[in-house]
């Protein structure tokens, strides 16, 4: 969809993860709009729009994200269910099909509300864009109820392989 901002913007630069201000008036192509956050692509390269700006997007409307819906007790299939709402903004399949996650743990805090810890990795080490997927992804587990703390940790052991993709993911990518 090609489409101008509104408004001055701020992005990130993919894949540097550099904090970068759009003009207003600019032209863009939005190439991604997965998890509620856009990717556009401009001259100047590919820029991520968080959710909250993309109100800057002319005629741009924006997709509803939500979470599985918790029905009962929390549980660890709430978890998953809002790690798959979190994107690469330069691959179409979500952080859990694409085998980023290497781990979750879920403890009961003296309060008796829940403490997530993630183990995530990157396709790519040195892959700026890093801290602003498990940021992503960190927001919506402790946006979920009960959830007093959520903690996303970056590892690289064992490395990322695509072998890692699952079947749901490789039929996205078309690699099947």
């Amino acid at each position: 969809m090609n489409t101008t901002l509104t408004r001055a913007c701020p992005t990130t630069a993919i894949p540097s993860g550099e904090e970068v201000e759009l003009p207003g008036g600019l032209a863009v192509f939005v190439t991604q709009t997965l998890g509620g956050n856009v990717t556009v692509r401009t001259d100047q390269g590919l820029f991520r729009i968080a959710k909250e700006d993309t109100d800057a997007l002319h005629d741009y409307v924006a997709e509803e994200v939500k979470a599985a819906p918790i029905a009962g007790e929390f549980n660890e299939e709430a978890v998953w269910s809002a790690l798959k709402t979190c994107f690469d903004p330069e691959i179409p399949v979500n952080i859990v099909d694409l085998g980023l996650i290497y781990d979750l743990d879920i403890s009961t805090n003296d309060e008796g509300s829940n403490v997530v810890e993630v183990k995530m990795t990157l396709t790519a080490p040195g892959c700026g864009m890093g801290p602003v997927i498990a940021e992503d992804a960190r927001e919506k587990i402790a946006a979920l109820p009960t959830v007093s703390e959520a903690k996303v940790h970056i590892v690289w052991d064992p490395v990322w392989a695509p072998q890692m993709i699952s079947e749901a993911g490789r039929a996205k990518l078309g690699l099947d």
